[in-house]
This record gives C-alpha cells, sequence and structure tokens, in this order.
C-alpha cells in the first residue's frame, strides 16, 4: 500500500543540536552542557507563537532586528546572537540514515512530503544545498506561509494543498507536534534516530525490508 509520508527537517532530516552549536561558537563563554542549556533556553524558549525565535520562523522578523529583542531581553551580547543566526545553516548537515530512508520510500512509490519550522533564509539554504528535496512531491516551511506547527492552520495548509490520500504518516522529533498532527487526523512516529525510524516504518507496513523495491 502506497502512503503519503511528511517529514520534520531540523532534527530529522537534519542536524540540530543547539546545545552543540552553542559550546563549538562560543567555546570560553559556553563552557558547559548546563551554560548551553540556559543559553539554548533563553535563545530560542520554550514554543509560543509570540515568541521571538518563534516569530523568526513564521518570517515576521529579520536577524538583526531578532538579535536586537534578544539581547534586549536576555542581556546577551548582539554581535553573538548574530554569530549565532549564522552559523546555523552549516550546522544543518543531512542525517545519512534519514536521506536513506527518505530514497528508500521514494524507491517503494510512497509519496514524500515535508512540514518544517524554518526561517526564509534557512530554507532557501537547504533546498539549494541538497539535491534530495527532489525526493520530496512537495513541502511548507512556516515562513513562507506564515503558520507554525504545532498551531492547527499548518496542518490544515497542508492537507489543502496536497493529495494526500488516507491518514498520512507524519514524523518528527517534538512530541507536542506529533500530538498536533495526530488530532489533526493524521498517524505520528516520533523520531529518535534513523535506525528506530527505519524499523517502526517497516513495523508498520509502510518500508518493506531494508530498502528494496515492491510493486
Amino acid at each position: 500500500m502506497r502512503k503519503d509520508v511528511v517529514f520534520d527537517l531540523g532534527g530529522v532530516v537534519f542536524r540540530w543540536q543547539p546545545l552543540v552549536l552553542l559550546q563549538e561558537l562560543f567555546p570560553q563563554q559556553v563552557t558547559s552542557e548546563a551554560v548551553a542549556r540556559e543559553w539554548a533556553g533563553q535563545i530560542f524558549q520554550t514554543f509560543h507563537p509570540e515568541a521571538d525565535w518563534a516569530l523568526f520562523d513564521l518570517g515576521q522578523i529579520e536577524p538583526e532586528p531578532l538579535a536586537r529583542r534578544i539581547a534586549a531581553r536576555t542581556g546577551l551580547v548582539e554581535s553573538d546572537l548574530l554569530r549565532l543566526m549564522l552559523g546555523i545553516p552549516p550546522h544543518l548537515q543531512p542525517i545519512q540514515g534519514t536521506v536513506d530512508l527518505i530514497h528508500d520510500l521514494k524507491a517503494q512509490g510512497h509519496r514524500l512530503y515535508f512540514l518544517s519550522n524554518m526561517p526564509a533564509g534557512y530554507a532557501d539554504h537547504l533546498v539549494r544545498e541538497n539535491p534530495f528535496f527532489s525526493q520530496f512531491e512537495e513541502g511548507i516551511f512556516s515562513a513562507h506561509v506564515q503558520q507554525i506547527k504545532p498551531l492547527p492552520g499548518i496542518f490544515a495548509t497542508a492537507q489543502a494543498r496536497w493529495p494526500l490520500q488516507g491518514q498520512p504518516v507524519f514524523i518528527d522529533d517534538v512530541q507536542h507536534n506529533i500530538d498536533a498532527a495526530v488530532q489533526h487526523g493524521w498517524q505520528g512516529i516520533r523520531f529518535e534516530t534513523p535506525e528506530q525510524l527505519r524499523a517502526d516504518l517497516v513495523g508498520q507496513g509502510v518500508l518493506v525490508g531494508q530498502g528494496v523495491l515492491v510493486g
């Protein structure tokens, strides 16, 4: 049976390890994982549609005013925040095991989509630098539609734009995004590793074996 499979990008298809990134970029200030966690909490905050970083994901603020806004709120240095924003695109490297799964799913006839909270500049970088985006039928970046997960509007937009059939499989590494997809009538799989995701897809009958072409 062919399925529609919808991927989150950051943390699923691409590496997203903000604690590691902060320690790499600012080794003298961010001297431990605990400090990195404190910085990450201040910069990225927990999800709220009016939080500073959420506005960036929504395409409603540019990097410079975002850096000023976060600096004013946290006391962090504005130039450090801009350096972080510039450091994120090269940090978002493909997770090879997930990329392999994308190719395997496509080879078995499934239709693939993506649904990602992503600022426009980062989105453009990822599409430009990664040829495997050709494996996706379509995709939605939050900044392009000014809607964001886990709010229901972005799922409704996806449902309206894409010719989804039955119950699509939605893969994300954040539980509240999974919960929102399930509330929308989709099936959710929480991503932990490519190996776990492959096993779950095989176990649910979406993927046959380890990538053997069928049909």
